[in-house]
């Protein structure tokens, strides 16, 4: 089998095909909470805590020395990532509770039994006509 062959068969199985979705679709979650938490929470909790911009907070490890750009600990960005992913696990929290909740009410409702195959319906035709008989 040629490699081509072979990783054809490997990218087309499903759950590849559904595993390439949720990343991409994962991905472009990210991007959605990455902007919620720097547009819209982090700016009124700023001020909240007195006009301040958690993603300029840093602490200057080392100057800069003519060309060369300070080393800077942003320990700011650092607390808009920790937002981010509370946020996303948050979310993702309440999608598998609402998934988990579906799962436990279609188990309870109780299934009507299946219809028995038509030769076990015969065989108990049978069997009760020969008890009529003796």
């Amino acid at each position: 089998m040629s490699i081509v062959k072979e990783f054809k068969e490997f990218a087309m199985k499903g759950n590849m095909m559904d595993m390439a979705v949720g990343i991409i679709i994962g991905a472009a979650f990210g991007k959605i909470v990455s902007s919620l938490v720097a547009d819209v929470i982090m700016p009124p909790l700023g001020l909240i805590v007195g006009g301040i911009d958690f993603s300029a907070m840093g602490v200057v490890l080392k100057e800069g020395v003519g060309t060369a750009p300070p080393t800077v600990l942003r320990y700011g960005a650092f607390i808009q990532a920790l937002f981010d992913f509370l946020i996303v696990a948050l979310a993702i929290f309440m999608l598998v509770k609402g998934i988990n909740r579906l799962r436990r009410k279609s188990e309870e409702a109780p299934a009507a039994p299946p219809p028995p195959p038509a030769d076990v319906v015969l065989l108990k035709e049978i069997r009760d006509i020969l008890k009529t008989r003796s």
